[in-house]
């Protein structure tokens, strides 16, 4: 007997059947949705290497690692993970719910906190440029700047991890 009623009268799975079907089924390799969420963060953080050198007429391989920029590769990571989970799962279950708001707060951030930070950082980092040079804080290392997103940068991001995971989507359904 695969399934069980407990007194509640839910069904409850066999755990042998579920994890049998699960082993032979499933694979990291194969995970539409986290191999979406990859590319687009890999081709938000290579594009931001080339955006910068256009603004700044200088490469900075900081770039491929950083944050900060356009496009915002944490926008372009969620978006992609949310539209793959709704092709991969549908938009109705509770995983979709989770993806979807663990994206909202993510690009939040991003254009909230993080850009006021990163813009408090500079003042801070003029403000220690301009202590005499025997001050204690004269020759302390400035903070990072660069920590946030422009809402036009998180919308960027967000378009690049729609168009990854619709791509995506069309490889793997004609395979």
């Amino acid at each position: 007997m695969d399934d069980l009623a407990d007194v509640s009268g839910s069904m409850i799975r066999n755990t042998e059947t579920t994890t049998s079907s699960l082993s032979s089924s499933s694979s990291v390799y194969t995970n539409y949705p986290l191999i979406s969420a990859l590319i687009a963060f890999a081709m938000a953080q290579f594009i931001k290497f080339f955006t910068s050198w256009y603004k700044e007429r200088r490469w900075d391989p900081k770039q491929l690692i950083g944050s900060g920029g356009m496009p915002s590769s944490h926008s372009a990571t969620v978006t992609a993970l949310v539209v793959a989970v709704g092709f991969h799962d549908g938009v109705g279950g509770s995983l979709f719910a989770t993806a979807s708001i663990l994206a909202c707060v993510v690009m939040h951030d991003a254009f909230g906190v993080r850009l006021h930070a990163g813009r408090q950082a500079e003042v801070l980092n003029q403000i220690v440029y301009e202590l005499p040079a025997e001050h204690p804080l004269a020759e302390s290392r400035p903070l990072r700047e660069l920590l946030g997103h422009t809402p036009t940068q998180v919308i960027a991001g967000a378009l690049l991890g729609l168009v990854t995971a619709l791509i995506g989507r069309l490889i793997v359904g004609s395979s």
